[in-house]
């Protein structure tokens, strides 16, 4: 995945004094400042800082009580909660995280009507997986370093670490922002995003808490926590599973890899491989068998023209990825 990079000044001068001169000077500043900034970054997602000084006790504590919720749900069992459960889980993870998030804010696999891209987004926000802004810039940190040092969630450093491990790593305000402005500038620059990040728990609690007013213990434990914790293993299993198992349409700097049965889960996301080989297509099924539901979603987006500029492409059998290879033993 591409960055966005600062241009680089224009101005030079064979004269070493004055104006231009400081504007030459700058701009190896300006590169080692960024070139640092970006380290903080990586260095800030490495496994080796994980501790009891550094775990991030809110996100570990919001982490339990859903899990709890979630065991408890068949206490309360009731057909029209787990319907509700069904279809939420649906709107937040294939409408929010997989459309929203992934396709639409981290890689501008197409752009959205001003009220669809709001409302995609705050699908994505009730999923739970954390803020517009904090989900697409750790996205962006994974493609640009995938399976390498700086990865956030590599299974070469532990299963456990690259399903959930990572999460519990405590982000400062400072890497936050680092965080945004090397990998998501353009993302950070726009108010519905910022207005997510300053308002995402009041938005989870009070959704809570609308639940419980409707329909008491049942939809709450069905409709919020069930719902939540299935929808963060099956996102979670394409940044652990679909990095260990599966089949390869493209030969990729990294472990990527297809997943059928992550594929369905997660409403075709688990094409990991495809994904990785082209980053910016808007469909992950490269191959009759291979079945992406959130592409669907976007089709008939498209079809009712809220989604426009669709990056659509399928690659031909004999198409190379950028930077990586056709794998030809498929």
């Amino acid at each position: 995945m591409s960055t966005a990079t600062r241009p680089p000044d224009s101005s030079c001068s064979e004269n070493p004094v004055g104006p231009q001169a400081t504007t030459a000077t700058a701009q190896p500043v300006q590169k080692s400042a960024a070139a640092a900034e970006r380290q903080l970054v990586l260095d800030g997602f490495s496994r080796s800082r994980l501790s009891l000084k550094t775990i991030d006790w809110v996100v570990l504590s919001w982490m339990v009580t859903m899990h709890v919720g979630c065991l408890a749900a068949p206490f309360f069992f009731d057909w029209r909660a787990v319907a509700v459960a069904v279809g939420l889980h649906w709107l937040t993870c294939s409408i929010g995280v997989c459309l929203g998030y992934h396709r639409c804010l981290s890689h501008g696999s197409f752009r959205l009507a001003a009220p669809v891209r709001f409302f995609t987004t705050l699908c994505g926000v009730l999923s739970g997986e954390g803020s517009p802004l904090m989900w697409s810039a750790t996205h962006r940190v994974h493609h640009g370093r995938s399976d390498q040092d700086g990865d956030p969630h590599s299974p070469k450093h532990g299963v456990f670490w690259s399903h959930i491990g990572w999460l519990f790593l405590h982000r400062s305000a400072e890497h936050r922002e680092a965080l945004y402005h090397s990998y998501a500038p353009d993302l950070a620059r726009d108010p519905m995003l910022r207005f997510f990040e300053k308002t995402y728990m009041l938005w989870l609690v009070g959704f809570a808490v609308v639940m419980y007013a409707i329909g008491g213990w049942s939809l709450l434990l069905w409709g919020v926590c069930a719902r939540i914790v299935i929808g963060y293993h099956t996102t979670w299993l394409i940044n652990s599973a679909s990095h260990i198992r599966g089949y390869c349409n493209y030969h990729t700097s990294d472990n990527s890899r297809n997943l059928w049965w992550a594929g369905l889960l997660a409403y075709g996301e688990g094409w990991h491989n495809n994904h990785h080989a082209w980053p910016r297509i808007a469909c992950y099924s490269h191959r009759w068998w291979e079945l992406d539901i959130t592409w669907q979603a976007i089709k008939v987006l498209r079809f009712l023209h809220l989604a426009t500029d669709v990056d659509d492409r399928i690659p031909s059998a004999d198409a190379v990825p950028p930077g990586g290879s056709l794998r030809t033993n498929r």
